[in-house]
């Protein structure tokens, strides 16, 4: 990759919202905060960590694309890099943490919420659970500010309880001579909780929330001013911004549905910097549009396993792909292009991959993801270590004689340790890579020349 130069960001203000652990309230804050904030001010979101489904929520309030920053899979050059990119003309950034404030990968700071606001040098607002507690809250509060050299500037309480509780819990902060200020405190609400399931929350298009009810809710309980503040003490670092060597002219097909529906809005943004035209489409319900590759990410292929197996575009993935056209995969779509999906019964599937899926109720594999490529593929040269994660359900058997391209050095995978199961040109397996880890010049390298030699 070579440099065009420079593109300098103007002036923008950010904040990082993180918590004291997983539950304590981060996404409610956040999405509430992003959606009061959006009344005046261009706000871009961002969600530390691989998640899929909070940036979409993000996206859904904000009404522009919400970016994933996480260190382990993009490293530390990849963070600043789609910083700069996704912020360069917004007021504000909201970034939404991950679990814990300094819960990272394994025993260390990587990936964690504490990792991104260091890279970023970005002010935080930590959410803590104040059910049940008082003065000990200034003890974690304590604890927090000064475990590492990560700034924060703002503690907003959730699950608070009367007015003298609250009272109680800011008098003790002041008595322990802490200087960071409640600038919030929410009381218990199922008006604005969100349904789940076994992947997580359910998605941002799934029910009609009133984002207008959890703006009100976040302005009635937090200085909302005083958040633009906190905000406003972040000086963005000037960023070098590389563009591609080589463009391709290809149109790439994107599985988009209720069943596919994971992405990493940074891949399309690559793709479309490598030169290809991305071309939407629903496996359940259109039919294949004249393209050159096709990308299908993860989600639900087995709420609609039913849908799918009877769509026209099963057979026409699969005719595509035995005729050389690249395919690439990830998680979900490996159930896809797989023989057959067994969820409350077997389902036929476009029988691409030498291999059935079946879902078991039982989480098989959750975390990050470390592979060596040990046969060449449309997405990677052999030799190359890519970075991922991986989190599903379901089990997958292959045929004796699979071929695949990922040895695992970190995470389960398909079986063995060994994940991206190949066939012709298609690839697919449980990983999901970022294009900070894995460029997808290659694969668009490929999908040019199946253009170029594909018969008329």
């Amino acid at each position: 990759m070579k440099s065009l130069g420079s593109e300098k960001i103007r002036k923008t203000k950010a904040v990082l919202i993180a918590g004291t652990g997983s539950g304590v309230g981060k996404t409610t804050v956040a999405l509430g905060l992003m959606a009061s904030l959006c009344k005046k001010h261009k706000v871009q979101p961002f969600k530390v960590g691989p998640d899929f489904i909070d940036t979409g929520h993000h996206t859904h309030v904000c009404g522009r694309p919400s970016r994933n920053l996480d260190s382990f899979m993009m490293g530390e050059t990849g963070v600043l890099e789609t910083f700069s990119r996704a912020s360069k003309d917004a007021d504000i950034c909201v970034i939404e943490g991950v679990m814990g404030m300094f819960d990272g990968l394994d025993a260390t700071e990587t990936a964690s919420s504490a990792h991104i606001a260091k890279i970023l040098q970005v002010p935080v607002i930590l959410v803590v659970n104040a059910h049940g507690a008082s003065r000990s809250i200034a003890a974690t509060v304590k604890g927090f500010a000064e475990f590492d050299r990560v700034d924060i500037r703002g503690v907003i309480l959730n699950n608070a309880g009367s007015e003298k509780h609250i009272r109680l819990i800011r008098d003790s902060l002041v008595s322990a001579g802490i200087k960071i200020p409640v600038i919030g405190a929410l009381p218990a609400s199922n008006e604005i909780s969100i349904p789940s399931r076994h992947l997580g929350l359910h998605m941002a298009g799934e029910s009609a929330r009133d984002i207008s009810i959890l703006s009100d809710f976040i302005e009635k309980h937090v200085d909302v001013d005083a958040v633009g503040n906190i905000a406003g003490g972040f000086a963005p670092q000037d960023v070098e911004l590389k563009e591609p060597e080589e463009r391709y002219n290809v149109r790439i097909g994107i599985a988009w549905d209720s069943a596919f529906c994971f992405y990493y809005n940074d891949s399309f943004d690559e793709l479309r910097k490598l030169g290809a035209e991305l071309v939407f489409f629903s496996p359940m319900k259109d039919n294949l549009p004249p393209v050159d590759g096709i990308y299908l990410g993860g989600g639900y292929p087995e709420l609609y396993a039913n849908e799918l197996s009877k769509s026209k575009t099963l057979g026409q993935i699969k005719a595509a792909a035995d005729s050389g056209m690249p395919v690439y995969g990830e998680c979900g779509a490996l159930l896809y292009l797989n023989e057959r999906l067994e969820t409350d019964r077997e389902y036929r599937m476009a029988g691409v991959l030498p291999a059935s899926s079946r879902m078991t109720g039982k989480l098989q594999a959750l975390g990050y993801t470390e592979a060596l490529v040990v046969s060449d593929s449309p997405l990677a040269e052999k030799g190359r270590l890519i970075r991922g994660h991986e989190f599903h359900y379901s089990i997958t058997e292959c045929d004796r004689d699979a071929r695949f391209v990922y040895k695992l050095v970190r995470g389960k995978g398909i079986t063995n340790g060994k994940d991206g199961l190949a066939e012709h040109n298609t690839m697919a397996g449980y990983m999901h890579t970022h294009p900070a880890s894995v460029s997808f010049a290659r694969f668009s390298g490929f999908c040019s020349k199946y253009r170029k030699d594909k018969p008329v």
